[in-house]
């Protein structure tokens, strides 16, 4: 199956919360990371097959509208190694916090669980 990425860029915390609900919900997508970025601004990354990955960034999008303001969103089928890596970062602590790097089994990235 082809993999892509999806990228939902919010202003405000809420309403990354909220688009990245509606993405899961939507579509057989995962949250690979929340990324927080200049204050104020959240970066979602979904994770999953062509199709699904479009369906679940058009439905993160739009609800995220509907409770903040959405910056951007995107979808790239197929992304290029180069990019890969890029991308891939380990979590880091941000002026607004730490970014959380997702896992299927619902830990973040230093094993902890999300309880």
């Amino acid at each position: 199956m082809d993999r892509a990425l999806g990228l939902i860029e919010t202003r405000g915390l809420i309403a990354g919360i909220e688009a990245s609900d509606a993405a899961v919900k939507a579509a057989e997508s995962v949250i690979s990371q929340l990324e927080y970025n200049v204050p104020g601004m959240v970066t979602v990354k979904l994770r999953g097959g062509v199709a699904d990955v479009q369906a679940a960034v058009e439905a993160g999008a739009s609800a995220a509208r509907r409770v903040g303001e959405v910056i951007s969103a995107h979808v790239i089928p197929r992304p290029h190694e180069d990019v890969e890596a890029l991308i891939a970062h380990e979590p880091e602590s941000t002026m607004t916090g730490p970014d959380v790097l997702m896992k299927r089994t619902g830990e973040k990235k230093d094993g902890k669980s999300k309880k």
